[in-house]
């Protein structure tokens, strides 16, 4: 009768692996293995926590047996995990250094305490493993699109069942004025999965720019098919999104293929968001017009791109300021967001009258630098000239060809330019050697005498000042426009050289 019930006993264990296996979709081996960790836990709690001991269960019958494992060492360090060679080949004389001897123990009896010990190993170990589960079914499918079903919602923040895992809906990533109950169905992105302590932690969003791209992928099949491509997104969550579109197909229009019979595609999509409405912008590999499509519905003039800066400026009619700006600048900040470009918007009255300060404050400096009448100063100007230097350097025959300009005119500007530059760097290099600016920093290409002296005022009059600046310091001192970054990176290259030449002698 007691070998029935052993046996009975047996079969219940692997049953009772196969049933938890199952409830929190792990493998079977990994709950065995949590089993065996816990009788060995109890194991050492009977015989003592010094005894390397092992417990195993026979995957097929149940069978649980305990092993005392002892290390064949010379010598012996520690008496109740190691054995002596000489003992060692008493037991079994092919015993050698390195061996394991391992002596039966008898089953023991759990007792009240100890199953209560051996089943909180089962639990631990039965959850890092659904943990670890959880971690690797999901950290391959952030970018994905779930749906749920609202399991608890505390101060704002929902916890979300996916079924296999839960998430969380963070109350900053839903959108505003979106409320949810216990048992509401919820569609969220996927945007991060991270390891904690209290284990893995699936983070969702609503408010996502992909969220929306995703949201489109699904309604859209050109898009999932691959035939139209989402380029970019920009969200401004519940109110308004943009979404650059592009086809590899020319024969397919993106906006329209988006749009969808009567806008069913785009009021599918927007009654997701929560009435969120959607622009649906032509991309263009041209920057300029992507950016006029971006601004859409506002009409633009003209744009001027500063490549340097990563700006552009739009000029649009005075009476379209207000549709490019958009109600509390959304129209123009989220054209910006879709575009990756700092907008500056203009109306063109305004850039008007700034053209034409730019063209009194440079026919001034003409006028007094080269002695010459606002006609002449004018211009110069007007072909694009914009510094002094510009009118030294330029060939005589250019200069000749303005309309207006003979060959003597042309060598007699040229003249007065060059020594207006010879005189101001004349004077530069004498502020510069004030300051205490050394020859060795002068002397490095690319640095102008107008630069050393701004060196020079914030501190920089070593070699050693100079290589310790970083690209984008150099950049500040000298002013937006004057130097460009690897410019900057390669002077301070130079500067450092003194200190390689030092380490190769040392």
């Amino acid at each position: 009768m007691a070998e029935t019930k052993t046996a009975y006993n047996r079969i219940e264990m692997l049953q009772a692996a196969d049933v938890v296996a199952r409830e929190k979709s792990i493998d079977r081996e990994q709950v065995l293995e949590a089993m065996e960790m816990a009788l060995q836990k109890a194991a050492k709690a009977k015989y003592g926590p010094e005894h390397d001991i092992r417990a195993t269960i026979d995957r097929t019958t149940g069978e649980t047996q305990l092993f005392r494992y002892r290390l064949v060492a010379d010598p012996v360090e520690n008496e109740f995990t190691q054995i002596s060679l000489e003992a060692a080949q008493d037991i079994h004389p092919d015993a050698k250094v390195g061996d394991f001897l391992t002596d039966a123990l008898p089953a023991i009896d759990l007792g009240r305490i100890n199953a209560q010990t051996a089943k909180q190993v089962i639990v631990q170990r039965v959850r890092d493993a659904e943990r670890e589960r959880q971690f690797n079914e999901y950290k391959d499918r952030v970018g994905e699109i779930v749906n749920g079903i609202v399991k608890r919602v505390e101060f704002g923040n929902v916890t979300v069942d996916l079924g296999r895992a839960e998430a969380v809906l963070r109350r900053d990533e839903t959108i505003p004025r979106e409320t949810f109950k216990v048992s509401d169905r919820v569609r969220a992105y996927i945007y991060d999965v991270r390891k904690e302590a209290r284990g893995p932690q699936i983070f969702l969003s609503r408010t996502h720019p992909q969220f929306v791209a995703k949201l489109f992928a699904q309604e859209v099949p050109e898009i999932y098919d691959g035939i139209i491509e989402i380029k970019s997104v920009a969200r401004d969550p519940g109110s308004r999104a943009k979404i650059g579109v592009v086809s590899n197909d020319s024969s397919i229009d993106p906006v329209g293929a988006c749009v969808g019979m009567r806008g069913s595609r785009v009021q599918a999509v927007v009654q997701e968001i929560q009435g969120e409405k959607i622009d649906i912008i032509p991309w263009s590999p041209d920057t300029a017009t992507f950016v006029v499509n971006a601004l859409a519905p506002a009409e633009v003039a003209k744009v001027v791109l500063d490549e340097d800066d990563h700006r552009i400026e739009v000029v649009v009619p005075d009476e379209q300021l207000s549709l490019a700006i958009g109600r509390r600048g959304q129209n123009v900040r989220l054209a910006s967001m879709l575009t990756g470009w700092a907008i500056d918007i203009l109306t063109e009255a305004e850039e008007s009258e700034r053209r034409q300060e730019e063209f009194r404050t440079r026919s001034a400096l003409f006028v007094e630098a080269l002695d010459v009448d606002d006609v002449i100063a004018g211009l110069l100007v007007t072909e694009g000239f914009t510094r002094v230097e510009e009118v030294a350097s330029v060939a005589v025959e250019d200069l000749g060809a303005i309309e207006g300009f003979d060959d003597a005119i042309a060598e007699e500007l040229q003249a007065r330019a060059t020594a207006w530059v010879e005189k101001r760097d004349a004077e530069y290099d004498a502020k510069r050697r004030e300051l205490g600016v050394g020859d060795d920093v002068a002397a490095i290409e690319g640095l102008t005498p107008g630069m050393l002296v701004a060196l020079g005022e914030k501190g920089v009059k070593t070699l050693d000042d100079l290589g310790d600046l970083a690209g984008d310091e150099l950049v500040e001192i000298l002013g937006a426009g004057e130097m460009d970054a690897d410019t900057a990176n390669a002077i301070i290259m130079k500067a450092r050289e003194h200190w390689f030449a030092e380490e190769g002698k040392n």
